[in-house]
């Protein structure tokens, strides 16, 4: 399976690196993107990055977890983290940018790259994910990559303190396939 790195137009997605440590809390810091991760506290630190670091390594080395440094392949610019963590049995798709790269597309790149490596590389069924309510960018990024509304729960939000209603999507394999065949 090459899962180490993968490739889109725009973006080389590969695993994330101690050099992306200064960028990881730079974006991530930013109480506009750390509000809308259920598992980013704030303030967040060089310490966080380099526990998160770790955890990537590991969930990496188990197969549970494919964690993906988003780069500009333009200049190598860190522009946020993408990923997939194995829970119940299904991969939930995961993904944050930095605020100054909001609006160009990049998310809605990186995200059907991950699902593609999802579907053929590691022959899941299905995919899911989920969106605070009050984030409609994010619920738009995985509207466009054929996700279907799954429900909705309440989910912790580590940064705003509390639990936030969270609106989750599926994406099947035979959907995600369809779409990009009709386009």
């Amino acid at each position: 399976m090459s899962c180490c790195r993968l490739e889109s137009e725009r973006l080389l997605l590969r695993p994330p690196e101690p050099r992306d440590v200064p960028a990881i809390v730079t974006w991530i810091g930013d109480w506009d993107v750390a509000k809308n991760l259920s598992k980013c506290p704030h303030p967040y630190t060089e310490e966080h990055a380099q526990e998160f670091l770790l955890r990537a390594a590991e969930g990496r080395a188990k197969g549970t977890d494919f964690g993906f440094a988003i780069t500009r392949k333009s200049d190598g610019c860190y522009l946020g983290q993408i990923g997939l963590h194995l829970k119940d049995g299904t991969f939930e798709v995961g993904y944050w940018l930095g605020k100054p790269f909001w609006f160009q597309g990049f998310a809605s790149e990186a995200a059907r790259r991950v699902v593609a490596f999802a579907f053929r590389d590691l022959r899941a069924e299905t995919v899911w994910a989920g969106w605070f309510h009050d984030n409609p960018r994010s619920g738009h990024v995985l509207e466009k990559l054929g996700c279907r509304p799954n429900g909705q729960e309440p989910r912790a939000c580590l940064a705003r303190g509390h639990e936030v209603l969270c609106n989750l999507v599926v994406l099947s394999r035979a959907d995600f396939f369809g779409r990009r065949m009709a386009a």
